[in-house]
């Protein structure tokens, strides 16, 4: 049995381990219906410069690995709400679930005008209801924003 709050918190150390490699603080993993972590990813920025989003490296090796049937059962955990290129990316790689800490609008907070991550406004929910097969979207998690945005503070 899965357990959300518990692998969204997992997102949150991958998010640090991804700061502390000097990138941007964003994790995103990619589990099995019970529960069980498949692929986990950091944000990729030093390398990958702004595609390098942790959900798009998540849903790259997923689509990569596993097959579309399989993908449907799979959520994809991430510690902020996916932008619209990952909500794509989340989408096109057939995953059937996404759950995420904190919301697009609460990270542009954080992040201001800051040039590597000029958010949108356009949530997830509205991506992905745009396409022609659900996907089904839990978050934000109040009880995990203080802990999320920590992760950003100083950063930006």
């Amino acid at each position: 049995m899965r357990d959300d709050i518990a692998l969204l918190r997992r997102t949150v150390e991958i998010a640090e381990a991804a700061r502390a490699a000097g990138n941007h603080p964003f994790g995103a993993l990619l589990a099995d219906a019970e529960g069980r972590v498949l692929i986990e990813h950091g944000n990729s920025y030093t390398r990958d410069k702004g595609p390098g989003h942790a959900e798009m490296n998540v849903a790259r090796e997923a689509a990569r690995s596993y097959d579309p049937a399989f993908l449907e059962t799979c959520t994809l955990y991430t510690s902020i709400e996916p932008c619209s290129m990952c909500s794509g990316g989340t989408y096109w790689a057939g995953i059937g679930r996404l759950v995420y800490g904190v919301s697009e609008t609460r990270l542009a907070e954080m992040t201001g005008d800051n040039p590597e991550n000029l958010t949108m406004s356009l949530p997830c929910r509205q991506v992905l209801g745009a396409g022609q097969r659900p996907v089904e979207v839990a978050g934000p998690f109040p009880e995990l924003e203080d802990e999320i945005v920590r992760t950003h503070e100083g950063f930006w």
